[in-house]
């Protein structure tokens, strides 16, 4: 029979791409993934691995391999799922990974309740962007993804993910204090659009939405700057060098060359929780998805 330890070491190079990113993975060294699968060669007669260029990549029986072993661990997780939800306690280890306005507005008070509800269980919660959290979602590295799309920009969900809605947030918009527009009540989308605006890092959700979002007004965006953190972001509109979309959850304090107004029509993000279809009954998702749900609720 096929030792599974060893296919895992196998589906690793798959997943991550090359020996030391597979070695790193599973927290061993290069030369234990060799002898792995220099063994599973043996095993199944035939060469699993070849050498492309200072790399290696799968061969046809590998990748045939791999396709099996992937359904194979999906067999297990879920036999795992269904172990963990006979038992009363919920304990164990949930690996989250969250976006930044939800590490900052909705984590604090969600793992302070896990930790007071099931003092077993243990969180290892890293921030990350949307993207590259359901990536490591479908890979296994971690368990649970906090997630964001906008009502006029849907996120795909990948084949093998399961979502729930977590909250809904308002955006509003973010002027520099002189800006002719500034104080108003509310301002509208098109009375900007031929204004320079600051974004996030192009590629990012929120970045291809605010593009799509701005081009609906007739006219092509001038986007001028680029930054992750709002902090950033609000600096730059208090220096007069743009526009900026500021979500409600996880603000932080506002300069006073910045003002912020609610905009029509209303921008509204959804945040999800995402999980593998196979870990659906593990009682430390649940209660995972659970405590950020009321988390928003506050």
């Amino acid at each position: 029979m096929i030792s599974l330890e060893r296919l895992r070491s196998l589906h690793a190079v798959e997943a991550y791409g090359s020996l030391h990113a597979a070695a790193d993975a599973l927290n061993v060294t290069a030369s234990a993934i060799s002898q792995q699968i220099a063994k599973l060669e043996r095993e199944v007669g035939e060469p699993l691995l070849e050498r492309r260029g200072r790399g290696v990549a799968l061969t046809d029986a590998g990748q045939l391999l791999t396709g099996h072993a992937e359904r194979a661990f999906s067999v297990l997780r879920q036999a795992e799922a269904a172990l963990d939800a006979r038992r009363a306690v919920v304990a164990g280890e949930v690996r989250i990974g969250a976006f930044a306005t939800v590490m900052r507005g909705l984590a604090p008070q969600a793992l302070r309740s896990l930790a007071s509800d099931h003092p077993q269980l243990q969180v290892r919660l890293q921030e990350m962007e949307p993207l590259e959290a359901i990536e490591l979602l479908e890979r296994g590295d971690i368990d649970l993804a906090l997630a964001q799309d906008w009502a006029n920009r849907p996120l795909r969900v990948p084949e093998g993910l399961e979502r729930a809605p977590v909250y809904d947030d308002i955006a509003d918009i973010a002027l520099p204090s002189d800006h002719p527009l500034a104080h108003h009540d509310t301002v509208a989308l098109s009375d900007l659009a031929g204004d320079t605006w600051i974004s996030w890092r192009e590629g990012s959700i929120c970045h291809d939405w605010l593009m799509l979002t701005l081009r609906a007004q007739g006219r092509e965006p001038r986007v001028q700057h680029f930054a992750l953190e709002y902090a950033t972001q609000l600096s730059l509109v208090g220096a007069g060098l743009g526009a900026a979309v500021l979500p409600r959850l996880g603000r932080g304090a506002v300069p006073d060359n910045v003002c912020v107004m609610p905009v029509t029509p209303s921008l509204t993000r959804h945040v999800y929780a995402l999980w593998r279809s196979d870990a659906a009954r593990r009682t430390a998702i649940l209660a995972a998805v659970a405590a950020f749900k009321n988390a928003g609720a506050l």
